[in-house]
């Protein structure tokens, strides 16, 4: 299955379901991003698991993975070029300001998200030497 195909899939099924999605994402913080293109000023979205902030409800955390491939995904570029977008959170729509995390921060929110899915281990490791895996803080605005 292309990847376009896999997300529109991942993404109907969020919407049908609340914010729910089965599968390899079953019964993990899942949230629909809305982005634009910064060279084709097109809208898109995408789905990815999240970690909500403990101490501020108002954010949420996402990691480009990019299921571990050497290079970023579009949508952190995108999204960090921009400073803003917005995304679906159960049934719930709102803009975000993106902030990217850096250093301790940035190492002990990933740390705990890979604790919780062991799979962001597992692309830390494929990643290890060729990129660091961007974190990114989305504050409601």
């Amino acid at each position: 299955m292309a990847p376009s195909d896999w997300n529109a899939t991942i993404i109907a099924e969020f919407r049908a379901n609340e914010g729910r999605v089965g599968g390899p994402f079953q019964g993990a913080p899942m949230t629909l991003m809305h982005h634009t293109g910064r060279k084709s000023g097109r809208d898109y979205v995408n789905p990815a698991m999240y970690l909500p902030a403990g101490d501020d409800p108002d954010t949420i955390y996402v990691f480009a993975t990019n299921a571990g491939k050497p290079h970023d995904p579009e949508w952190y570029s995108n999204l960090t070029s921009a400073g803003k977008g917005s995304v679906e959170v159960g049934t719930e729509a709102y803009p975000v300001i993106v902030t990217e995390l850096t250093g301790a921060d940035r190492d002990r929110i990933y740390a705990e998200q890979a604790k919780r899915y062991p799979g962001f281990a597992d692309y830390e490791q494929k990643t290890a030497g060729i990129r660091t895996i961007p974190v990114l803080a989305l504050r409601r605005a």
